[in-house]
């Protein structure tokens, strides 16, 4: 084991692939001679080359698109997005190319594309470059879309999508790269559609999805010294998502809560609430609860911004609102 950050288990992951596979190709707007915007390429350009570490135009469309082409005839194309906002530019070569040719060709042609990207808010990046969307990408059949909220979930999971013949949207948040945890030396792999109780309880289940997942931990440390158990929940993939683990966890504490900073309306945090309320309504003890983030744009100023994000105090809030 050694402890890294969220940033440096990425690298870490995108090195072992490169080295292990010389189909694996990363492009994308300042990854090459800067390293990536978050520093997850950084010393790639030098070790592999200009021939598989391309700095692209500023032209999301054009690069995506690009890379869906290769990935359909025998490349392994990472793209890094620098804001998940901008791949709304590209939506059409994500939505109508990647997610769909494997299907209309019978399965003559695979994209084994990864497309990584980072969004979420909490740095004052304000509204054009903070947007939550992954339930977007999650509504297109033949994506899969991983958030990991950890450096051992990201390198895992990141060297698992990379081996995946289907386009993977690879989800990051600009607030976890700097974070740190245990991440084992050798090669690992996660499966992706598979979560993880992050912590053991009785009375309620948190799930979180990304950075949420922190604040549920901190939430859950809290509530212990109240006397309320919780158990934590990180789906890790929200497409496909392991429902099951869910479900076995609410039929145990009988109360669900969901977070996630992505505006609530419309969230991935509906799908899941009916998706338990279909399959466990008999096992529940209360409403399913959701905290998410405020129906607005994310704000500039700081202190709207903070406001409109869930944090461990909502989450507190909304347990022992059902307890």
């Amino acid at each position: 084991m050694a402890e890294m950050t969220y940033a440096q288990a990425l690298n870490a992951a995108l090195r072992a692939e490169m080295q292990r596979d010389p189909n694996v190709v990363l492009l994308g707007e300042d990854v090459g001679v800067h390293g990536g915007v978050f520093t997850v390429s950084k010393g790639l350009l030098d070790e592999f080359g200009p021939e598989r570490v391309r700095d692209t135009p500023i032209s999301e469309a054009a690069f995506i698109g690009l890379a869906t082409g290769a990935a359909m005839t025998g490349l392994r194309p990472v793209v890094e997005i620098m804001y998940m906002d901008f791949m709304l530019v590209a939506a059409d070569s994500v939505v109508n190319q990647a997610a769909k040719m494997r299907y209309m060709t019978g399965g003559q042609v695979q994209v084994p594309l990864v497309l990584r990207t980072q969004q979420g808010g909490g740095r004052g990046n304000a509204a054009q470059h903070s947007q939550s969307l992954d339930a977007l990408w999650a509504h297109v059949p033949g994506l899969k879309v991983v958030l990991p909220a950890t450096p051992y979930d990201a390198k895992g999971l990141l060297r698992s999508a990379i081996r995946e013949n289907n386009p993977v949207m690879f989800i990051e948040h600009k607030l976890l790269y700097f974070t740190t945890g245990d991440v084992p030396d050798g090669e690992y792999l996660l499966p992706i559609g598979k979560a993880e109780v992050k912590r053991e309880g009785t009375d309620v289940t948190i799930v979180g999805i990304s950075r949420s997942v922190l604040h549920a931990l901190q939430a859950a440390e809290q509530l212990a010294q109240e006397g309320i158990s919780a158990e934590v929940i990180d789906p890790r993939t929200i497409r496909p998502m392991d429902f099951e683990t869910i479900l076995k966890s609410v039929q145990k504490t009988h109360r669900l809560v969901l977070v996630h900073e992505a505006v609530q309306f419309g969230s991935i945090l509906g799908e899941i609430a009916a998706t338990i309320q279909e399959r466990a309504f008999d096992f529940l003890d209360a409403p399913i609860m959701r905290v998410g983030g405020a129906d607005s744009p994310v704000a500039y100023s700081q202190p709207l911004e903070q406001a409109q994000l869930p944090n461990a105090d909502t989450i507190i809030a909304a347990v022992k609102n059902l307890m």
